[in-house]
This record gives structure tokens, C-alpha cells and sequence, in this order.
């Protein structure tokens, strides 16, 4: 079963909460504070993995998740960190937001593992929070959220040449002559229904990689038929091979046909038509006067257009060689660049810069009041101990730092009005 594209859920891990405690030693009766710092998250790492040439495993899992980082301890005892989870794709895996269907990033080329979310960072203990005037700190840093993410995974073959051409002209018959594939071939229409990889090797040269790509039909880049399932997997391509049954045996005029398939490739992505193509007029062996048949017509058309037309047979064999090494010069002319999909956002900004904001600062306008939320600032009232002057002073500055004051003031809020945070209410006072 060919897997080309999945929907999962990635999440990284949380940053574990910074301790509050302190020294309780024989003999050391003023003891200081010695929570210890939380453990970082685990991070969300894809990696390529040569050995997959399908998504089929997320078939069945479909939600991966980082280690949490543990709290801190005693006696400035750090917590462990959350592990990271290391999920591996064949090359060429696209991945998308799903919400939006941006590319994030593009597992191709140089791009062999990538870090897409990373784990909340661990929350200070105690410790770090001892002054000259505040010795005995009763509170700590929470940890960072995790962040998460649902993805679309997209596998694009790679591959230097792709076959394209209308049902049963014989792509699967070329691939199985020219390369060590095997597909299913028969006569009737879309025996394809996966795209098959072979490699071409050749005397003298390193040889390349080929994709037989299903049948296409008009209307395939409207999404007709197998449509848009396998129409980007020649957008990686290098080389067109267009065949052609150039005898005729569907039926067909060869000559439409061309024009047919050159038009839907047009229609999906003009820079996919605009690509180097080679015509490939199979079933010549068929054919009983090639002087006077579709194949002069074809030539008589393309050729001066730059576009070469070989007339082969992928049964017999005839014409074969001349065609692969002609595709092999054009190969070298155009080096080895992969088509590499440039993400069309940052990852850490957009929607995943969302996922960081530790709270939000809104005017309620039927109480009256302002109300800031947030996991952040939910976490450091329970670690703070508002009753104790050091500890209102701490919060106080804990507004200051995070810019929760300097949004209050952006909304006007103004000496005297209420401030709500989760069951707290303050007056404003500058």
C-alpha cells in the first residue's frame, strides 16, 4: 500500500516548575533557599530517513508527543529533562500547518532533520530569586508551556525524470525495460494507481532516477480522476519523458493527445509545463509505414519547437538506448539541484508565535475592569505569596518585567481601576 500523504499531531514538551524550599541543616540555623530549577521540555525533531518511501506509519499513530521536564527539587536539585521525540520521514516529506496548508519546512536537499517545536523552557527555583533585602523567597518560576501543532505531511517523489503520458500508451512497460521495476502491467486503464521508482543504469555515467507517473486524464488538474493525487509528483522532476502511443492502438490521435496531457500539466503548474521535455513514440513496432503515419506528424509539429521525438518501443526494445542516453545529457546540463519547497512562513512566528504568549490583557467593558490571563501568570500566583509584602512586591515586579503593565497602559486603564487575575482584584496605581 503506496501512503503519499497524513495528518498528525505534534506536541513538544513543557518546561518542569522551578522549586520553592529550603535548607533544613543541622548546625546552619538560618538556612537559605535552595529550590531547584525545572527540566527543559523535550523537542519535536523530524529527521529524513533514507530507508521509508512511504507515510504509512502515521496511518496508525497519529499523535506524538516530547517528555515533560521534570520539577526541581531540594537542595538545588535540577529536574530531569523531558525527552525529545525524533519522528522519521522518507525524503522529500513536505510539512504543512494544517490549519492553513503553509509549508513549514521541506525535507529535501540539505535539509536531513529539523527541530520544529521546541520544549518549554524549566522554571527558576527559588534560589535565583535571593536578595540582600529578600532572603527567604517564597516563590519560583513556572516552567514554559509546551507548544503544539497539527500537521499535513505530504510525500513528493523524488526523482530526476518523470513519465507522463494518457492511460495504457506504456509507461509501465518502459519502466520495467529500462530500470530494475517491477510494475503491474496489463491492458486496461490506470493499472498505475501508485507512482513506481526505478533507477536507469547506465555504462558510463552514474545513471538516474525515473518515476512512472499514473495516467493522467483531462480534467486531472481540475482534480478528475486520480487528478491532483499524483500530479505533484512531478513537481520535483527534472526531465519530462512524454509517451506517446504514436501507432494509435487506443484509438486515440497521438498528436491530441500530447496537446491533451501538455495542457492539464499547464493548467496544474505552468512552471511543471515550462520543463525540459523529450517525446517518447512508443509502439513503433505497431506501426506497419512510419513514413506516412502520426509519427511524422508529431515530429513535424515538436521538433521545431525544440522538443525531440524518439521513436521507441518499449516491448521490443528498439529506439530505447538512443532516448536514455539523450535524457542523461540533459540531466548533466542541469546538475543536480533538488526542487526544494521554500517555507512560505516562519515557524516561530504566525500561528506558533500564538502558541507562546504567556497571557492576555483585555478591558471588560460590562465589569468594568481589566483582566489578565495566561498560564503564566495563573502559575507564578501560586507560587507567590500575595499576603507577604516581599511577595506582592515580587508580582508587582513580575508585571513590570513581562510588559503586562505597559499593555494595561496602551488600553488606558488609569489611577483607581480594578485589575482582575483569577480571583484577585488590585487597583491600578502608578
Amino acid at each position: 500500500m503506496f501512503a503519499d500523504r497524513a495528518r498528525i499531531y505534534v506536541r513538544s514538551g513543557k518546561g518542569g516548575d522551578g522549586h520553592v524550599s529550603f535548607r533544613h541543616e543541622k548546625f546552619v540555623p538560618a538556612g537559605g533557599p535552595d529550590g531547584g530549577d525545572g527540566g527543559k521540555g523535550g523537542d519535536v525533531i523530524f529527521r529524513v530517513d533514507e530507508g521509508l518511501n512511504t507515510l504509512i506509519d502515521f496511518r496508525s499513530t497519529r499523535k506524538y508527543k516530547a517528555g515533560d521536564g521534570e520539577p526541581g527539587g531540594k537542595k538545588n536539585c535540577r529536574g530531569k529533562d523531558g525527552k525529545s521525540i525524533v519522528i522519521k520521514v522518507p525524503p522529500g516529506t513536505v510539512i504543512r500547518e494544517a490549519e492553513s496548508g503553509q509549508v513549514i519546512v521541506d525535507m529535501s536537499g540539505e535539509n536531513r532533520e529539523v527541530t520544529l517545536l521546541k520544549g518549554g523552557r524549566g522554571g527558576s527555583g527559588n534560589q535565583h530569586y535571593a536578595t540582600s533585602t529578600m532572603q527567604a523567597p517564597m516563590y519560583a518560576q513556572p516552567g514554559k508551556p509546551a507548544k503544539e501543532l497539527e500537521l499535513l505531511l505530504e510525500l513528493k517523489v523524488i526523482a530526476d525524470v518523470g513519465l507522463v503520458g494518457l492511460p495504457n500508451v506504456g509507461k509501465s512497460t518502459f519502466l520495467a525495460r529500462v530500470t530494475n521495476a517491477k510494475p503491474k502491467i496489463a491492458n486496461y486503464h490506470f493499472t498505475t494507481l501508485n507512482p513506481n521508482l526505478g533507477v536507469v543504469d547506465l555504462d558510463d555515467t552514474k545513471g538516474f532516477v525515473i518515476a512512472d507517473i499514473p495516467g493522467l486524464i483531462e480534467g486531472a488538474s481540475e482534480g478528475v480522476g486520480l487528478g491532483h493525487e499524483f500530479l505533484r509528483h512531478i513537481e520535483r522532476t527534472k526531465v519530462l519523458i512524454h509517451i506517446v502511443d504514436a501507432a494509435g492502438t487506443e484509438g486515440r490521435d497521438p498528436l491530441e493527445d500530447i496537446c491533451a496531457i501538455n495542457k492539464e500539466l499547464e493548467a496544474y503548474n505552468p512552471d511543471i509545463a515550462m520543463r525540459p521535455q523529450v517525446i517518447a513514440a512508443n509502439k513503433i513496432d505497431a506501426i506497419y509505414d512510419r513514413e506516412d503515419s502520426a509519427l511524422k506528424r508529431i515530429r513535424e509539429k515538436f521538433e521545431p519547437k525544440g522538443i525531440p521525438v524518439y521513436p521507441i518501443s518499449a516491448v521490443s526494445g528498439e529506439g530505447v538506448r538512443d532516448l536514455l542516453y539523450h535524457v542523461n545529457e540533459m540531466l548533466q546540463e542541469l546538475g543536480d539541484e533538488i526542487t526544494v519547497f521554500e517555507p512560505e512562513y516562519d515557524a516561530e512566528a504566525a500561528r506558533l508565535k500564538q502558541l507562546d504568549e504567556p497571557y492576555t490583557v483585555e478591558y471588560d467593558q460590562s465589569n468594568d475592569e481589566y483582566v489578565v490571563e495566561g498560564p503564566s501568570v495563573e502559575k507564578m500566583l501560586g507560587y507567590t505569596n500575595l499576603e507577604s509584602e516581599k511577595g506582592f512586591a515580587f508580582f508587582q515586579e513580575f508585571l513590570k518585567t513581562s510588559g503586562i503593565l505597559e499593555q494595561l497602559e496602551q488600553l488606558g486603564i488609569e489611577d483607581g481601576d480594578t485589575v482582575r487575575l483569577y480571583g484577585h482584584s488590585f487597583d491600578y496605581y502608578k
